[in-house]
């Protein structure tokens, strides 16, 4: 963890969130007193592999759509 003054992250934004991108974190002081903590992003579905997974079937049988909203209106 590396601290650094706002003035020098505002000036050397670009090398900061480079060594961020590759796992450094800081932590951002104004006046003396800790103002942000950056840190890598998570990618969610790089680490539980969400894109693999089947996406959930919904099926309903025998019912027609229409009907049932028609049904729905009526007894509003």
């Amino acid at each position: 963890m590396r601290t650094i003054n706002f003035t020098e992250f505002r000036n050397k934004a670009s090398t900061i969130l480079s060594a961020v991108e590759k796992g450094e974190i800081m932590i951002v002081m104004r006046h003396g007193k800790p103002i942000a903590k950056i840190t890598p992003a998570e990618n969610p579905i790089e680490e539980n592999n969400l894109w693999k997974k089947p996406a959930l079937r919904h099926v309903v049988k025998r019912i027609s759509l229409s009907s049932t909203i028609l049904e729905e209106r009526s007894s509003s």
